[in-house]
């Protein structure tokens, strides 16, 4: 979507045990939108970065540990 974007960051020193962080950001003009929950504002970009980078295939994992 025009504005968005999804960065995967791979932290640690090898692939086990290392921590893959995945950014989402997406700019939202109409301000009365803004107050909307940010899961719910970014579920389209959520499922799109889980399906680009086949998340769930590669960890065994089907939810994050960590949501900030």
């Amino acid at each position: 979507a025009g504005g968005s974007r999804i960065v995967y960051r791979l932290s640690g020193t090898g692939t086990a045990g290392a921590t893959l962080r995945v950014y989402i950001e997406r700019y939202e003009a109409d301000p009365g939108r803004h107050d909307i929950e940010t899961q719910a504002a970014l579920s389209d970009l959520i499922a799109l970065s889980r399906d680009i980078a086949e998340i769930q295939a590669r960890t065994g994992r089907s939810a994050p540990t960590v949501i900030t």
